[in-house]
């Protein structure tokens, strides 16, 4: 199984040591980018990956492409163009308060480049699965356009679709009031959805609760009932005590089955960002083996991210087993 991940990669510049952002007289700088940071978890544990994107000729996009090559990623289907990367500056949490992003984006090479400017049927040339998320539409009208495309073609060629919601409130409002119809245009569209109960408020109109099992089942099932193409929900619960420590759960849901996993707490959290991301590649990379598998690697990948600094998962196959089986111990 070879998956292709589709979007745009950021640099991101960080305050160091959980400061603000210019308290300190340096940024701290790790490449990544939702879809970029599934395909490195992906090839990290082994499941082929490839990228699809494109990225400025020079230096910056050198390295960028370095990162995700080291990682095991196939990155001949990535571009380059003239144009510049796009940014986004991270506050980290600290005690009571909350990580802030600012996102510095707006006339990146990937945002201004045509839709026209990819050959699909070449980019998923031996391609199973094709990822991406909402963060592609919620660029602008032509990227929405652009990730419709890839789409569409992935499902002519019948490659399955992963979409995952990645809803970003402050990209969609520079342009678009309302995205709740773009949204329904590409999860219409996908066989594995990642979202929670929330996103599946957002996206049929109506009000859920996520506070049991039973209640999450019950937003599923209403997504599934609104969409046929539709095949499985994979979705996460987070309890954030303070900035170190959170309690996660995941689960995985289909259209005839379900499992959630018990809570586990997360402790000493090093970085939450990228752990999403982390999930999603290991739902993806075990789908087929069913909902328990999925959600139990899933929710083992996202856990591991917590004990990261930068975007990108750097879980190894064996770090994976090792979790999974005894993960109190000393490795020697």
């Amino acid at each position: 199984m070879k998956i292709a991940c589709f979007g745009e990669m950021l640099l991101r510049l960080a305050a160091p040591d959980r400061g603000h952002l210019f308290q300190e007289a340096r940024l701290d700088a790790h490449f990544g980018g939702a879809e970029a940071n599934v395909a490195v978890a992906l090839a990290r544990i082994g499941t082929p990956a490839t990228l699809i994107t494109i990225l400025p000729h020079g230096s910056i996009g050198d390295a960028a492409i370095e990162t995700v090559r080291a990682a095991g990623v196939d990155v001949s289907r990535v571009m380059r163009a003239d144009g510049r990367l796009g940014l986004y500056f991270l506050s980290p949490p600290s005690g009571p308060r909350g990580a802030h992003i600012v996102y510095d984006r707006l006339g990146s090479v990937f945002a201004v480049t045509p839709p026209e400017a990819y050959n699909w049927p070449i980019l998923l040339r031996g391609v199973d699965w094709l990822h991406l998320s909402g963060i592609i539409p919620a660029i602008g009208p032509e990227a929405a356009r652009l990730s419709l495309d890839a789409i569409a073609a992935a499902r002519a060629a019948g490659v399955r679709v992963s979409f995952d919601g990645n809803f970003r409130a402050s990209m969609w409002a520079r342009w678009c009031d309302d995205p709740q119809p773009i949204l329904l245009d590409h999860v219409a569209r996908a066989e594995l959805l990642f979202g929670n109960y929330r996103d599946i408020s957002l996206l049929l109109g109506k009000s859920f609760v996520g506070d049991t099992p039973e209640a999450r089942r019950q937003a599923c099932e209403a997504a599934f009932a609104r969409f046929p193409q539709l095949s499985a929900i994979a979705s996460t619960a987070r309890e954030v005590l303070d900035a170190d420590t959170h309690r996660l759960s995941a689960r995985v849901d289909r259209r005839d089955d379900w499992f959630e996993t018990d809570a586990i707490a997360v402790t000493q959290i090093v970085d939450r960002i990228g752990t999403g991301d982390a999930f999603a590649a290991g739902v993806l990379s075990c789908l087929e083996d069913g909902c328990k598998a999925a959600a139990e690697r899933g929710l083992a990948l996202a856990s591991l991210k917590h004990a990261t600094a930068g975007d990108q998962s750097r879980t190894s196959a064996s770090d994976l087993e090792y979790f999974t089986t005894d993960a109190s111990d000393v490795r020697r």
